[in-house]
């Protein structure tokens, strides 16, 4: 299998190079790369499933700054390439301004809504995963303090934390909950350093569990979890292998998937809204052989019966970006 790989040069540039044919699909991933063990990489692993699956070949770039998001969109869209997912919701003004000059492409962006008639928006509702993790982070703390450490500082980011936040108050109503930004710029996606110095803050206020939303950062924040022998929590993609025995389970964010079915659909991706929640296994926890001894049986099981709850409606997590409030947390 073959696929071929459009590289950004320091100058912003995109090497186009043979290998892909007209209508093959693109990826376009955010800042911190494909290889971030988080987000990023959770999207290649759904275009690499997809090709590993049929044969068939992609496109795929790596940003180095923001200024390259609408170059990267306009060179696939010209060399033929379609559709044309983003990694992001950092891509919504750039798309905006492309979509409608290639009415003809199809563009998958996600974590964002682009209302323009050749777009497919996908996101998720990550606050009921959140939740889910939130009630294991109660259950396994023996101090009855947690904590979480976002990236940038931005609604989305708090829509993780305010849904974490809920889970742990249904399982503890007296607990404490730490929580903390790496940053208000999108290097906070990749400040591994930041994250860990935070995580060593929170410890010193008696977590002994973490959760990280955080991209790239979120390596330091389990890293150090790990060191001073507390439990961490990761997100998007299952970080349970990076340190097994004490990441307590990682919240399945599943990207992979979002670019899979659109991959798989080709041209013919259906454009619009698209949610992708704990009822059609869009989100939820990871539970494997990394994290067996960690969470029991009675565990599993009451966060199951939650999951369930969600799914049929019958219980509700509060969704910070309908109103940007938090009801069980403090910023």
């Amino acid at each position: 299998m073959t696929f071929m790989k459009k590289m950004m040069s320091a100058t912003a540039a995109l090497a186009l190079t043979a290998g892909a044919a007209a209508a093959d699909p693109a990826i376009v991933f955010d800042l911190g790369g494909k290889f971030d063990k988080s987000f990023n990489e959770s999207a290649f692993n759904g275009a690499m499933r997809w090709a590993e699956e049929t044969g068939g070949s992609f496109a795929e770039v790596e940003l180095q700054s923001d200024a390259q998001r609408e170059q990267a969109l306009r060179r696939f869209a010209e060399s033929g390439a379609n559709p044309i997912v983003m990694a992001g919701f950092a891509f919504a003004t750039a798309l905006n301004e492309v979509a409608a000059d290639y009415p003809d492409t199809k563009f998958v962006i996600i974590d964002m809504v682009v209302d323009q008639p050749n777009v497919r928006s996908v996101v998720f509702n990550e606050h009921e995963g959140s939740y889910l993790v939130g009630m294991l982070a109660a259950m396994a703390s023996e101090s009855g303090t947690v904590s979480f450490v976002g990236g940038m500082d931005i609604p989305l980011i708090r829509k993780f934390a305010c849904g974490y936040a809920q889970g742990v108050k249904a399982v503890n109503a007296d607990a404490t909950i730490v929580a903390n930004m790496t940053g208000t710029t999108p290097a906070a996606w990749n400040d591994p350093v930041k994250g860990s110095e935070l995580t060593l803050a929170q410890i010193s206020q008696g977590s002994d569990v973490v959760f990280a939303a955080a991209g790239g950062t979120g390596v330091g924040v389990l890293q150090t979890a790990a060191d001073n022998n507390i439990l961490s929590i990761g997100v998007d993609a299952n970080q349970n292998y990076l340190h097994p025995g004490q990441v307590l389970t990682s919240m399945l964010k599943r990207v992979d998937n979002a670019v899979y079915e659109a991959f798989s659909a080709g041209v013919d991706v259906e454009t619009g809204f698209n949610a992708m929640g704990v009822a059609n296994e869009g989100v939820g926890y990871a539970l494997d052989e990394f994290n067996a001894e960690l969470v029991t049986a009675e565990m599993a099981e009451m966060v199951d019966a939650a999951a369930a709850s969600i799914a049929a409606g019958e219980l509700a997590v509060h969704d910070y970006s309908s109103d940007e409030t938090c009801p069980a947390l403090e910023f």
